[in-house]
């Protein structure tokens, strides 16, 4: 614990290192931020992350997050139950909806495959994606991979276990994002122009 910091901010700032994007030094400002701003900020903000723990969870579909479930991106009456949209991660699923583009309906997998990291395809949300191809009624995959070595390993990975299915229905359209997204590059920093024009420019994988 810091000198003259008391229990209870060392243990506010220790738990907002840990979210990412804040260090150390950047945490302390944000506890003296909610602290100074005990009624507006602090307070609202505890009621909230209180009832978002108790309500939030997992679409058993798709595996975004929601208080819904299945989640209302799944159960929109509007959205082409026939086209899938892979994503890496929960934060790739927004960053799509937020460019208003895509009509579709998402799989987030939930990382990439990594030997480096262990990361195995019993350890991510393939299985799922495949059974989901399987039932039927899916025309097109959109692999909306990270342009990162894991990324298009995880891609490949895809395809290798959906390209083969639906055969007798001439088979499955599989594509990927296409212009706009430079190699290295994370859905998540990419502006709204940029995800759209990757989106319209797909092509198969």
């Amino acid at each position: 614990m810091a000198q003259n910091i008391s229990p209870e901010i060392d243990r506010l700032i220790k738990l907002l290192s840990k979210l990412p994007g804040l260090g150390p030094r950047s945490a302390r400002r944000a506890a003296l931020e909610l602290i100074k701003k005990r009624e507006p900020l602090m307070k609202p903000l505890v009621i909230a992350m209180a009832d978002a723990a108790e309500k939030i969870e997992e679409c058993h579909i798709c595996g975004n997050v929601d208080a819904a479930n299945p989640c209302h991106v799944c159960t929109a009456p509007a959205r082409d139950q026939s086209l899938i949209c892979v994503v890496q991660d929960v934060g790739d699923l927004w960053a799509m909806e937020r460019a208003a583009t895509f009509k579709g309906v998402y799989h987030v997998l939930g990382g990439t495959l990594s030997a480096i990291d262990g990361i195995r395809p019993e350890d991510l949300r393939i299985a799922s994606l495949v059974d989901r191809v399987k039932a039927g009624g899916i025309a097109e995959v959109i692999l909306a991979m990270n342009a990162t070595v894991d990324g298009q390993t995880t891609a490949h990975y895809i395809t290798d276990h959906i390209e083969g299915l639906k055969k007798d229905e001439g088979g499955i359209i599989i594509s990927r994002l296409a212009h706009g997204v430079p190699v290295g590059g994370e859905l998540d920093y990419l502006d709204d122009g940029t995800i759209n024009a990757a989106l319209n420019s797909r092509r198969p994988f």
